[in-house]
């Protein structure tokens, strides 16, 4: 039944069980505790290994030659107490006594006194490793078969154990290595200390394997963000790191080409098309003031503006090299620039001590906020514009208090050519690119612009740009 519906398997071993429900859970919680760094990631490898074979080796060393010699060596010491005993037994004079203390001192190497009859002592706590305490015990009760005590706690280099006897208590001290594989400490250093050494020359190897990784990400990142690659960059590392760098390098170069062939182009374009603006213009000029005359007035002024803007869109940032850029004094020359368009803007930039200065293409940069700004005036009376820093990013955010965008159509507007059919579009001569002008080049800086509802009320577009 179960074979013909895979429903009832799904049922008994799909996301109702809450056993894998369990095992989702403990997967996704090691992943989230898992390093995410290739430095990290690579020391776990080398280290996991080298750890289970340690750990493998070190407990087949305890469980077999560890225990066996030292049951071995319990089981002798056991041996020759109880051939003491028997002979104690048997002895009858303090000669015979005296004889067998010498025999256990001298042939056995065990200390042996004579004590009175009695009560054994209380049992002593057993050790938290205890195999030399249960391996002599199991050997003294196999091999003497009398009441005994031992202590392997008390004197750290000696076992002490009592055996009651009907007329006394034999008492022996021995040396824990009699009984104990006391060298085993030597096998575990020299295991933790090649592991060291292995390890040190892992995370030194490691290291210098890491750098050239860093390096090129370091690079890759610069270039993203339209930041000169630093100059000491160059392939280095293994051979598959060389080749991600060479490769890197050649598509930088071949970008580069890319741009400037496509800057000589718009610029011969841009010079071409203007040209024959001009003419327009000192032709029209000398004709009589008429009403289609000044028609065609603005329909030539609203030409160069579009070819403007489309120029514009097409080059980018013009292959502009970043420069350190004082935020203030740029938003400081777009205030100054954007005055005669209608009301003042307010610029309010909230820095610390020093001055807020950053690697930006300054112009490309301020047409980008040029374009926001003048999209707010246009449709708002109050514009304001505010600027700050954190640790890792540059905000600026223009506010104003007009009709706003509607959130569906917030990432719409950001499309070239793009027009919006309520009042925030009613200007016709409006070529459809200031807000893709502004993306571009902020992306172009590793940034981003993203728009939102200000607080008076209109539209609030926000600049990100990472230090």
């Amino acid at each position: 039944m179960l074979a013909r519906n895979p429903d009832s398997w799904r049922r008994l071993l799909g996301e109702e069980s809450w056993p894998r429900k369990t095992w989702v859970r403990a997967l996704r919680t090691l992943g989230e505790l898992a390093p995410k760094g290739l430095y990290a990631r690579a020391l776990i490898i080398i280290i996991a290994p080298i750890v289970l074979l340690e750990s493998v080796v070190a407990f087949t060393f305890m469980e077999r030659h560890w225990n066996q010699v030292t049951r071995k060596l319990s089981e002798g010491i056991a041996r020759d107490m109880a051939a003491i005993v028997d002979l104690y037994e048997q002895s009858t004079t303090k000669d015979d006594i005296a004889q067998l203390i010498d025999i256990g001192q001298n042939r056995f190497g065990l200390s042996v006194a004579v004590l009175p009859a009695g009560n054994l002592p209380t049992p002593q706590p057993k050790p938290f490793f205890d195999l030399l305490d249960r391996a002599l015990s199991d050997e003294i009760r196999t091999n003497v078969k009398r009441p005994f005590w031992i202590d392997t706690v008390g004197q750290s280099r000696h076992v002490e154990i009592r055996i009651k006897l009907d007329r006394a208590i034999l008492r022996f001290v021995a040396q824990r290595g009699q009984a104990y594989a006391s060298n085993s400490h030597i096998f575990l250093i020299w295991m933790v200390g090649t592991s060291v050494v292995l390890l040190t020359v892992a995370i030194l190897f490691l290291r210098n394997q890491i750098r050239p990784v860093l390096r090129l990400a370091e690079a890759a990142d610069a270039f993203g963000k339209g930041r000169p690659v630093p100059p000491e960059f160059r392939p280095r590392g293994a051979r598959e790191v060389r080749q991600a760098a060479q490769a890197f390098l050649e598509m930088r170069e071949r970008i580069r080409q890319h741009v400037e062939q496509r800057t000589t182009m718009l610029a011969g374009v841009s010079h071409d098309l203007r040209t024959v603006l001009t003419r327009f213009k000192l032709e029209l000029a000398l004709l009589r003031e008429s009403p289609q005359i000044t028609a065609l007035k603005s329909d030539v002024n609203e030409m160069q503006h579009m070819l403007e803007d489309y120029l514009a869109f097409a080059k980018g940032d013009g292959g502009e090299e970043a420069a350190p850029t004082d935020v203030s004094e740029l938003l400081s020359e777009v205030q100054e620039e954007t005055e005669h368009l209608g009301n003042p803007i307010e610029v309010r930039v909230r820095q610390d001590k020093t001055a807020l200065v950053l690697p930006l293409k300054r112009q490309a940069f301020k047409r980008a906020v040029t374009n926001l700004v003048t999209n707010a005036m246009r449709f708002g009376d109050t514009v304001i514009v505010r600027a700050a820093a954190d640790e890792a990013w540059l905000r600026i955010e223009v506010d104003d208090d007009g009709p706003g965008i509607p959130a569906a159509e917030r990432d719409n507007v950001f499309r070239p050519f793009y027009r919006l059919d309520h009042a925030r579009n009613q200007d016709a001569g409006n070529s459809g690119l200031g807000l893709a002008i502004a993306r571009d080049i902020v992306r172009g800086h590793g940034g981003d612009i993203a728009l939102g509802v200000s607080s008076m009320g209109g539209l609030r577009a926000s600049i990100r740009v990472p230090l």
